[in-house]
């Protein structure tokens, strides 16, 4: 696996996946920040490898290693992060990602499909928003989320 630099110069949002581990997820959303112009960051460990051939199914040929920033540890994604602005979207915010006012070189920061982030993660970052949905369901897909939050980014910063 190759790590880009972190020294990344583009200005547009970026959206950062926390220790995925659905591969045609992680798959989708890299079609999704690729096609729309976000960067996307993956903070290690993956829970599965980038052969996997499920995730290859759904990246056809939208994967390109080296637009993609890899952080060994959350530790070291907010040690890069510091003087920047890291929104965490999770069922567990009260405020709705709707009223909120998006910057274009936001850090959109998901959790894992399974578990979500530590507490840890949810004291360190910027904001904690949530995507309404009925009450009696838990949660949208992973990938779906992304595009939705993503998008309103990309509306608000007038950058679609």
């Amino acid at each position: 696996m190759v790590t880009m630099t972190h020294e990344n110069n583009n200005i547009g949002p970026k959206i950062a996946l926390y220790q995925p581990d659905i591969p045609q997820n992680t798959a989708s959303i890299i079609r999704t920040c690729f096609c729309l112009g976000a960067t996307l960051e993956i903070i290690e460990p993956c829970g599965f490898l980038f052969s996997d051939k499920r995730f290859k199914r759904v990246v056809m040929d939208y994967l390109d290693m080296d637009k993609i920033v890899f952080y060994k540890s959350s530790k070291e994604f907010f040690e890069m992060k510091k003087e920047q602005r890291v929104i965490l979207l999770t069922t567990k915010a009260k405020k709705s990602y709707i009223n909120f006012s998006f910057k274009s070189d936001d850090t959109l920061l998901f959790g894992r499909e399974s578990a979500g982030v530590p507490n840890k993660i949810h004291k360190v970052v910027s904001e904690r928003l949530k995507i309404p949905i009925q009450s009696d369901k838990r949660s949208l897909n992973l990938s779906t989320s992304v595009a939705i939050v993503l998008t309103e980014n990309l509306r608000q910063t007038n950058r679609i």
